[in-house]
């Protein structure tokens, strides 16, 4: 008998040697913020650990259920914080910590008595009280619903974790993500989760709307390390990409990287210097609208607690100082996720805010709005309805926190917000329904009735202007400029019962004004705008112009364009032209000049009786002394001439017919030429006018905003 309680014994010491060098190796891991492979070595440690030695099962226990929760494993940290409590070694933190995992598992009743136990030794704990309210509350908000539809988006989704998705693209053709799959580069799975490393895919839309199979990045930006989310510069340039590198010897943190597109290439990320601060955390990146701000999750000094959002101001000169946006937006928990709808909308995630467990989706509104929606979303975290609005970058306590309801929201963590355009839709992801955590794209839907303006910036017979702005005023006080995306687009959310006028302006061209005029819809309605703007150093074509055959007189069919060309002369009222007709090369060169002279003067009458001074304007009839130049824009309409291809008679000669009749139609134009820009400026002893200023916004000065006085 005393032989087999020696060899027990022994059992036993060999036992107590091995959990604590597992404890030991989990302590190790825990520094280091590998909070998967910890929690591996103390679940040995505490098996290992005899029963009757209650305290230290108990403290070993509290280790693994911060791991598991750090992890995302929340079934295995509810199991290992009732173990913590069963052995006695608890604390208020303990019951906090254990009661937002139960509200996150969606065990309301439990967690409420949780709650309650915190709130009992510590009465003004933010935590606890926005817990107990979502416990007592969360089955009437699920209940209640929203007018959001949800569906998971399976061609996305592999069978580990993709999240974070964001729309590239002018028309959010590509889907760019994170994902854990397989295909992810390197082969180690990574100490905090026990995936491979995420690296950044995207999926492409074809002409049909239909999404591609996820591919790879061939290039430098994905590399072994863990790349999470992304998101894009204004003209999809540059991505900024969350990177957390890996140091087996020292802990590592999270850092917003940039990578710039050459082409379809992303070029190796290099680190975007926020602070000096090596010892916090910078992630999830996104850009606000008016391209002024980098908003950013951090665990940096001065925040409210846990993970705040912050922004950095963009210029042109680099990065400026950092804020924390405060509360109400942050709280002792965690705020993450960043993200922008269009129209300015900011969203973030947040499980420190009253919700449905884990982190829950909240929003604040650009501005005051009035938007019909259909469904009535429950409001968990402050007394608001859809379409109550606040400016959301300030640090103000009046600002209004719109929790949008279930099914956006879950007991499980629902982040990553993208928008496709103005609309109400797009994608997110959550872990909801996935015993190990793992995150998945999803599709939302909530739709308005909305009303929108799309327009187009683009040279007179070439291509879109990029480089353009467009001014947008409404007399409700409306006073915006609008960037346009690389196809010359814009698109912009507007308002019944508004008069708005658009100005385009680009360097180098002349200013084109749209008005348009919004009335009440019982239906979403998208309003196009076309923006041709004239070259000031380029011969511009005026389309459409036909003239009776043989002669000089002006065909009724004209009269739409020539308008047109009316309402430019006096949209630029500095400006003088000449008007230049030209034919083709058949018969004489005498007659031809005559009779595009004519031609010329034909017009210059027109634009005379509406209207425009006759000193403004020089008629110039050149025959077919100058055939025209073709550019690269007629190249795709016209495969078979080329570039700078002058159309002289014996280029055309050596055409075949068909084409020689293309060509002669071509040189059979009418244009204009801006010989000034000037006109009117002087006084009669060649001193400038005083000419009268814009009125300026004093609200707008910092942003270079002005109202345009029509």
């Amino acid at each position: 008998m005393r032989k087999y309680s020696v060899i027990w014994m022994l059992i036993v010491l060999c036992s107590c040697g091995g959990a604590d060098a597992n404890f030991k190796r989990g302590e190790k891991f825990l520094a280091l913020g590998e909070y998967f492979d910890a929690a591996n070595e103390y679940k040995q440690a505490y098996t290992k650990t005899p029963p009757k030695e209650r305290p230290l099962r108990g403290q070993r226990a509290r280790k693994l259920a911060y791991c598991y929760e750090h992890s995302n494993q929340t079934q295995k940290a509810i199991a290992a914080y009732r173990n913590v409590i069963r052995y006695k070694q608890d604390d208020v933190q303990t019951h906090l910590s254990f009661a937002r995992l139960l509200l996150k598992n969606g065990n309301y009743k439990e967690a409420a008595a949780e709650f309650r136990l915190v709130i009992d030794s510590l009465p003004d704990n933010v935590l606890a009280r926005n817990g107990l309210k979502s416990a007592q509350m969360a089955p009437e908000w699920k209940k209640e619903g929203s007018g959001y539809t949800v569906k998971r988006m399976d061609m996305f989704n592999s069978r580990r974790s993709d999240y974070s998705p964001m729309f590239c693209g002018d028309d959010n053709e590509q889907l760019y993500f994170t994902s854990t799959r397989n295909e992810a580069q390197g082969d180690d799975l990574s100490g905090i989760t026990g995936n491979k490393n995420g690296d950044i895919f995207f999926s492409q839309k074809d002409d049909k709307g239909k999404w591609g199979k996820p591919q790879t990045i061939e290039s430098g930006l994905n590399t072994e390390f863990d790349e999470g989310a992304c998101c894009f510069s204004p003209d999809q340039r540059t991505m900024y990409v969350t990177q957390c590198a890996s140091d087996p010897s020292y802990p590592r943190y999270a850092t917003i990287m940039t990578s710039n597109r050459s082409d379809a290439a992303w070029s190796k990320a290099t680190l975007l210097e926020i602070s000096r601060d090596t010892l916090s955390s910078y992630a999830h990146p996104a850009i606000s609208p008016d391209e002024q701000w980098l908003y950013f999750t951090s665990d940096m000094p001065g925040g409210v607690g846990g993970l705040d959002i912050w922004r950095i101001r963009l210029t042109s000169s680099g990065l400026g100082g950092v804020e924390n946006l405060g509360e109400p937006i942050n709280t002792p928990g965690n705020e993450m996720f960043p993200a922008f709808r269009p129209n300015g909308d900011f969203y973030f995630s947040s499980d420190g805010h009253p919700g449905f467990g884990g982190l829950d989706i909240f929003y604040v509104k650009a501005e005051n709005k009035k938007r019909t929606q259909k469904g009535n979303a429950g409001n968990p975290a402050g007394n608001t309805s859809e379409t109550d609005g606040a400016e959301p970058v300030t640090r103000s306590s009046q600002l209004r926190i719109v929790h949008p309801g279930y099914p956006l929201n879950s007991q499980g963590d629902d982040f990553g917000m993208t928008f496709e355009g103005l609309h109400n839709r797009g994608f997110f992801s959550s872990n909801r329904g996935d015993g190990r955590g793992n995150d998945h794209i999803y599709s939302f839907e909530n739709p308005e009735i909305m009303q929108t303006v799309k327009g187009w910036v683009y040279e007179i017979d070439a291509y879109e202007l990029t480089a353009a702005q467009v001014y947008m005023v409404g007399n409700d006080g409306t006073n915006l400029k609008l960037s346009v995306k690389g196809d010359g687009s814009f698109e912009q959310e507007i308002t019944p019962g508004v008069d708005y006028v658009f100005l385009a302006t680009c360097k180098g061209f002349l200013n084109h004004k749209e008005e348009l005029r919004v009335t009440e819809s019982k239906e979403s309605k998208e309003h196009v705008l076309q923006f041709p703007l004239a070259n000031i150093s380029a011969p511009v074509l005026i389309d459409n112009i036909f003239y009776d055959l043989n002669k000089a007189t002006l065909r009724p069919e004209s009269a739409k364009a020539l308008d047109e060309l009316v309402k430019m002369l006096n949209e630029n009222p500095n400006i003088t032209i000449e008007l230049s007709a030209h034919c083709d090369y058949r018969g004489s060169a005498q007659y031809n000049l005559s009779l595009s002279q004519r031609r010329a003067e034909s017009v210059v009458n027109y634009l005379i009786e509406h209207g425009i001074a006759k000193d403004r304007l020089t008629p110039r009839g050149y025959g077919k002394e100058k055939p025209k130049v073709i550019n690269k824009k007629l190249t795709e309409k016209y495969p078979w001439l080329k570039e700078n291809d002058q159309l002289t008679e014996e280029f055309i000669r050596k055409l075949e017919n068909n084409q020689q009749e293309v060509c002669n139609e071509l040189n059979r134009r009418t244009e204009f030429t801006v010989l000034r820009t000037t006109y009117g400026l002087f006084d009669e002893k060649g001193q400038l006018k005083t000419i009268p200023k814009p009125k300026v916004s004093k609200q707008k000065e910092e942003d270079d905003s002005f109202i345009i006085d029509f």
